[in-house]
């Protein structure tokens, strides 16, 4: 049988989770849609968001089959297998409980909550029920990334001493506007993009977070939001890290890492819009390169979680991991305001 026809039916003989989207910003339009297309075991069957016009003009736009009048509609339909939650931040919570109340498995945006009480109900909602609930961690499948894991596993640089994560981008010329209303966003960089740095050095070095430092501030244009902030980090094991955010940098990201025996970076390392290299270092001196694409991350993510419905694999960002996450943003903006210290709990 040629490739094609066996691909075919490889497709056919795999169960397709439907996702409805809960939600369909800028987000949506510029990542998921585009990720739906390459899967293999899931598809973009539904959406909803608040403009019932722009929700059927998107829905033609995408070829979207099922436009929904309102968000219950679309949890309850037998229509949609998974609700994929894209809302702002203080939505998140009560966006997720309903979707668990149908039934229904639940992928949602990151940060889980605006603090790690709402996801502890998220938590017992879904446990309680016994669905599927993920984080959309979409880093934890860029290609980079399992790479940095990889290598750090098999010794290349021996005991991981550094991690470093830098991530930022000009808040002003992002449409999503709401990232700096304190009713709608878990904070500014921090909670926005400072969760990914978290949690791909989190990813990279296998590990969880036991304490937390941070400094931020705050400008006429984000207050009472920070505008840009540094993190200290003691990771369980041993190793340390900073993870240092602003919306007010050009556009930037980049991971590294350093041992005892050398050092692992990739300047771009958390984008998907470019190829991207991964570098070992030793004695000062390049010992091996890689280039990779994260292109397909998000398409992956998809698919990770599918089979994780369909109780055909693992997914790598559970929200039971993700209330770590989260714990640590929460232990991240107290730093800020109290000035201090925060320790996690070993039963965080």
């Amino acid at each position: 049988m040629p490739l094609g026809g066996a691909e075919e039916l490889w497709r056919e003989r795999v169960t397709m989770i439907r996702y409805g989207l809960l939600g369909f910003g800028h987000h949506c339009e510029k990542r998921l849609v585009g990720a739906f297309p390459g899967a293999k075991g899931s598809v973009l069957a539904g959406i909803w968001r608040r403009d019932l016009a722009k929700a059927q003009q998107n829905a033609r736009q995408y070829s979207i089959q099922h436009v929904f009048g309102t968000a219950d509609e679309l949890c309850a339909s037998p229509l949609i297998d998974a609700v994929f939650v894209t809302s702002p931040d203080a939505r998140h919570l009560p966006d997720v409980l309903l979707a668990l109340a149908h039934g229904k498995a639940v992928l949602c945006e990151k940060p889980l909550g605006m603090n790690a009480g709402e996801v502890k109900q998220m938590l017992a909602g879904a446990e309680s029920g016994g669905q599927r609930l993920g984080v959309a961690q979409n880093l934890r499948y860029n290609r980079s990334l399992e790479l940095m894991r990889d290598w750090i596993a098999e010794g290349r640089i021996g005991r991981p001493l550094l991690g470093n994560a830098q991530f930022c981008f000009p808040a002003e010329a992002s449409p999503r506007q709401w990232i700096y209303d304190p009713a709608l966003a878990c904070g500014g960089p921090i909670g926005d993009v400072g969760i990914h740095c978290i949690d791909a050095l989190r990813f990279v070095l296998d590990t969880r977070v036991t304490q937390v430092n941070a400094l931020a501030r705050a400008d006429e244009r984000s207050r009472p939001l920070e505008a840009c902030a540094a993190i200290g980090l003691d990771f369980h094991g041993g190793a340390m890290g900073t993870v240092s955010v602003s919306t007010r940098g050009v556009y930037r990201s980049v991971i590294e890492v350093t041992g005892e025996n050398g050092t692992i970076s990739s300047e771009y390392g958390l984008t998907v819009d470019r190829p991207v290299e991964v570098v070992l270092w030793r004695a000062g001196k390049a010992e091996k390169k890689r280039k990779v694409s994260n292109r397909d991350g998000y398409t992956r993510m998809l698919d990770s979680f599918s089979d994780w419905v369909g109780g055909r694999g693992e997914y790598r960002a559970t929200a039971r991991d993700g209330l770590h996450n989260q714990q640590v943003l929460d232990a991240a903006y107290a730093s800020w305001r109290t000035g201090s210290r925060q320790t996690l709990e070993e039963s965080d």
